[in-house]
């Protein structure tokens, strides 16, 4: 029965893992990045504030914030040239 409970939850692990994983940006050594200073005042630029700011796996930026609209966002930006490659407002 135990081992059942395990599979199960290790199941659901992995499940929710591959739910949840952003996109991937790029190959590109981070000596070909945007700066994190860049990228911040790039976003700020466009109009976003930044709650939260991080590098993913995915070789990404990735903020958590608000868009111009005072939205919540979540958005993932490529580090090379700023673009957005995914984003969830609202």
């Amino acid at each position: 029965m135990k081992i059942r409970h395990l599979v199960l939850a290790a199941t659901t692990l992995s499940l929710g893992t591959a739910a949840f994983a952003g996109p991937q940006c790029t190959d590109t050594p981070k000596t070909g990045w945007l700066t994190e200073e860049a990228m911040k005042q790039k976003i700020a630029a466009d109009g976003y504030t930044i709650e939260k700011f991080k590098v993913t796996a995915g070789n990404c930026y990735e903020i958590y914030g608000k868009n111009k609209n005072g939205q919540k966002a979540e958005v993932y930006f490529h580090p090379v040239d700023g673009s957005v490659v995914k984003a969830k407002q609202g």
